[in-house]
């Protein structure tokens, strides 16, 4: 099954950008996923398995971090590339 999630990321601190671009290396590190960034957000599209593995492997350092972080995560039971329209 594919699926798409698409996450944001806040890191509470003045210097939020560089644990932002730390997780996003991360991310796109992980194999058997597509992620595609924009400036709210980041999706991650490929098998079930595969995207929840690598929101564990990419999430774990960054909330291990020192920096207070939240994370918002929708996840679709479809592959959408950015600007695709879903139709329901």
């Amino acid at each position: 099954m594919i699926v798409s999630a698409e996450l944001s990321l806040y890191a509470l601190t003045d210097q939020y950008e560089q644990p932002v671009i730390d997780f996003i290396h991360l991310l796109r590190a992980q194999p058997g996923i597509e992620v595609v960034t924009n400036g709210l957000s980041t999706q991650a599209v490929g098998e079930y398995a595969a995207v929840m593995e690598a929101l564990k492997l990419a999430m774990e350092p960054t909330l291990a971090g020192t920096v207070t972080c939240s994370f918002v995560i929708k996840i679709l039971n479809v592959g959408i590339s950015p600007g695709k329209e879903v139709r329901v």
